[in-house]
């Protein structure tokens, strides 16, 4: 789903993180309200009075996240602090207001109250401004882009240890760097979805508790550490990374250590879920994470929440993008979904895709085309957008009850990318997050012309290796793969249908045949110079049925088939 959704087309529980970044609950009898009880995202004007210090980040941040932050140099500032506790006693002190959650780098707090006690919350002289959160009320659900799962498929991988998990870590090199010693050992990914049922009974999970690498759980929704529940998106997300059954199924960083957060609430789509995104990101940045996966996007919501816009997605305007960019800037590297609105009225990328400093992935299939559902940049600023690809089109996944299957969507080549992150920086430790993406990006198949559709393309663990460590290269890393033809939407209701070029049918005239399934010529095009990604193609009216499309560069000819329903 996207607009806060789940981006597919598709019992261990330690203690929460760091609780000064948490206020204490909401009262077992909540304080008797004559309104319909809301939450707000409550501003503060100032840190006056703070007992913290920077000069003291131990206070409040982890060790972990301290030594995170000095490796690259980033310093502790005041965005860093808690927020002043005597504006918190202060909210809490008027009748009927409840304060979920205290964020310090937005130096607010998430309040529950109706709407009278929000008048009186922002009467409070510490309090410069309160944004609703949530409605409350029954509302229309929209359609959004679906993840998508599909049925058990019998076969098996090329690589028997991988089962059907060998072709989307092969395409980026996650299995030469496997062989290579690095499988996300030492290395805390936080995975941030709407619920992880049967990762605690799964046998492809049961490495993670039998070796002691889940950190710890939070339910950010329902505010305890209870994550095998709700829904079993994240379990599917998490599978591609951490899944570890040789034989079966291997993600690729099956070593790494988690920590599992609920921010999404599926039954509903508010933007709470994005401050939920918020509080999320800040207990991961206290407790010392190195890389955060998020399979979930924000655009439209329930009525009567008001929707974004595409002008919205220029990196300042969603609540969980500027919350994307923050955790950039203290040092994390953010691993987003790019979103599943690439076939629909929406198309582009949704927040907090558009975060500046994150890395964006798009979706393409196992010949390394581009996903008609994934979702296209660039930003509303007019930044590349995704940033990469990987596999999100009958991607391997891990159910709750333990079978392997496949889906479709962002919300899958998302997190197969995050473990190649997470083991890339484990063999490149000296780096910055900022140089990770950087030399990822290089890496790419289409490193010297990125573009709209995957960005700089499908990443490469060895040849970013080999750029990091140009004197100690590993061995030669494969060539790019060569690029395909695409014709979208297909199959096409209507005779609107576009052709995606590969480079090296782009900058050149094009001759463009089709052919009914007789093998009859039913349309012609001459399609000149361009370098844009893709080209629109005028085949007329076309009645249903099977076409052959022939394309020809004047050096080599293509052949692609679509359906005309």
């Amino acid at each position: 789903m996207t607009s806060s959704r789940l981006l597919l087309i598709a019992g261990l529980s330690l203690p929460p993180l760091l609780t000064v970044t948490a206020a204490p609950g909401p009262p077992s009898t909540p304080t008797k309200t004559t309104g319909t009880v809301r939450k707000h995202l409550v501003y503060f004007k100032d840190k006056a009075g703070t007992p913290f210090s920077v000069a003291q980040p131990q206070a409040f941040l982890s060790t972990r996240a301290i030594q995170r932050r000095q490796r690259q140099n980033i310093a502790v500032l005041p965005r860093d602090l808690p927020v002043s506790p005597a504006y918190v006693q202060q909210v809490k002190a008027v009748s009927g207001a409840q304060v979920w959650y205290t964020s310090r780098w937005f130096n607010a707090a998430v309040v529950a109250c109706d709407s009278a006690t929000l008048l009186q919350v922002q009467a409070l002289p510490c309090v410069r401004a309160a944004q609703t959160l949530n409605r409350g009320l029954p509302g229309i659900r929209k359609p959004k882009g679906e993840d998508t799962d599909q049925p058990p498929v019998l076969e098996r991988g090329t690589r028997s240890q991988y089962g059907k998990a060998y072709t989307q870590a092969q395409m980026i090199g996650a299995v030469q760097m496997h062989d290579a010693g690095f499988r996300g050992e030492g290395m805390q990914i936080a995975v941030f979805d709407a619920g992880f049922p049967g990762v605690n009974t799964a046998s492809a999970f049961s490495s993670i508790f039998q070796e002691q690498r889940l950190a710890s759980t939070f339910n950010v929704v329902d505010k305890n550490t209870q994550v095998y529940t709700r829904n079993n998106h994240g379990t599917h997300c998490l599978s591609t990374i951490g899944g570890n059954e040789s034989g079966s199924y291997i993600g690729t960083a099956p070593k790494a250590t988690f920590r599992l957060f609920i921010t999404e609430d599926a039954a509903s789509e508010h933007p709470i879920e994005e401050a939920n995104w918020l509080i999320a990101a800040e207990k991961a940045d206290s407790a010392g994470v190195d890389v955060i996966s998020s399979s979930l996007g924000y655009s439209t919501f329930d009525f009567p929440s008001i929707d974004y816009t595409y002008a919205n997605m220029n990196g300042r305007t969603a609540i969980s993008t500027r919350a994307a960019t923050v955790a950039a800037r203290v040092g994390m590297v953010v691993v987003s979904s790019a979103g599943n609105e690439g076939n629909g009225t929406w198309r582009y990328i949704t927040a907090p895709a558009d975060a500046d400093s994150i890395l964006t992935v798009g979706a393409v299939d196992s010949l390394s085309a581009v996903a008609g559902f994934s979702s296209r940049g660039p930003t509303a600023d007019g930044r590349i957008k995704p940033n990469l690809a990987a596999m999100g089109v009958q991607t391997a996944i891990v159910s709750a009850n333990g079978v392997v299957t496949r889906g479709n969507g962002t919300s899958y080549s998302c997190p197969v990318l995050a473990g190649m992150v997470a083991g890339f920086w484990q063999a490149n430790p000296t780096l910055t997050a900022q140089q990770v993406i950087s030399l990822l990006q290089r890496s790419g198949t289409r490193a010297a012309t990125p573009n709209d559709e995957i960005g700089y393309g499908l990443p490469n663990f060895v040849r970013a290796y080999n750029l990091a460590n140009p004197g100690t290269p590993l061995a030669a890393a494969p060539p790019a793969p060569r690029q395909n033809l695409l014709i979208y939407p297909n199959p096409s209701k209507d005779d609107e249908l576009y052709l995606h070029l590969a480079v090296d049918f782009q900058a050149v005239p094009l001759q463009v045949h089709i052919y009914d399934s007789r093998g009859a010529l039913v349309a012609e095009q001459q399609v000149a110079p361009t370098s844009a990604a893709a080209v629109r193609l005028k085949p007329g009216v076309l009645t249903k049925g099977v076409y052959t499309c022939r394309i020809s560069n004047g050096r080599e000819q293509r052949t692609v088939r679509f359906v005309k329903l």
